[in-house]
């Protein structure tokens, strides 16, 4: 693996693409995590992350700039909610080839107000019931979906088969995360302290009321830890 360091992207390939669009591209290297791209000073409306070895998207710094980034073919399965402040204007991005398995994983793409074509194929979450009304849903400006371009009709649909649930399905993935309480107590590969940290996991997530509520309690999960804050929720919540 080789780590991002400010040599690395200033000795990287940079060139005008067929878009005229100025592009970095930082491929193939086996990159383990996001970083120093501050050192680009936001000179780019592409980056290219293709081929290389990461599992989160987050650490961007502000860049208004970037328009698309490529991700295809790395091992992601999050994307930090805090990645659409500082990338406000992005509006291709392509996640082709990567571990995203549940609809919840999805939720933060609702917070880049530009996006406008997305690739998720070859996720395990695209073989999810109702994938693709659900992230149409979720991105109501999306324009071209895994390279299949969004019709009204599908816009109709999902505004008939979300609208006023997305808490709730995002919470219906999440619970299915969470062993019964006399599974095995392993989560994602790490040992849970008690059935009842288990219990409390169930009841917190029933009580969350917002989506920021859930997602706290998701990150939580995959961590394999209960931070108190993540069992902070309001209890006279509800979810719509």
């Amino acid at each position: 693996m080789v780590k991002l360091t400010s040599q690395l992207i200033e000795n990287a390939r940079q060139y005008i693409n067929v878009c005229r669009d100025r592009e970095l591209v930082l491929r193939a290297y086996k990159i383990p995590i996001i970083e120093n791209l501050g050192v680009t000073h936001d000179q780019f409306d592409t980056i290219d992350f293709t081929d290389n070895d990461l599992r989160r998207i987050e650490n961007f710094p502000a860049l208004r700039r970037v328009k698309t980034l490529f991700f295809s073919n790395n091992r992601i399965s999050y994307l930090d909610s805090s990645v659409a402040e500082s990338l406000p204007n992005l509006k291709t991005l392509i996640l082709t080839n990567n571990v995203f398995e549940e609809l919840g994983d999805l939720e933060p793409l609702a917070l880049f107000p530009k996006l406008e074509y997305l690739s998720l194929l070859g996720n395990p979450v695209t073989h999810k019931p109702s994938y693709r009304l659900f992230v149409i849903f979720m991105v109501p400006q999306v324009r071209v979906l895994d390279y299949k371009r969004v019709r009204a009709s599908e816009r109709i649909a999902a505004d008939a088969a979300f609208k006023g649930k997305t808490a709730a399905e995002l919470k219906e993935q999440i619970m299915k995360s969470v062993p019964p309480v006399d599974a095995p107590k392993v989560l994602n590969g790490q040992e849970l302290r008690s059935a009842d940290e288990i219990r409390s996991i169930k009841e917190a997530i029933n009580r969350a009321g917002t989506i920021e509520e859930v997602n706290r309690l998701k990150a939580a999960l995959e961590a394999g830890v209960l931070p108190e804050v993540a069992m902070e929720v309001d209890e006279d919540a509800s979810l719509a």
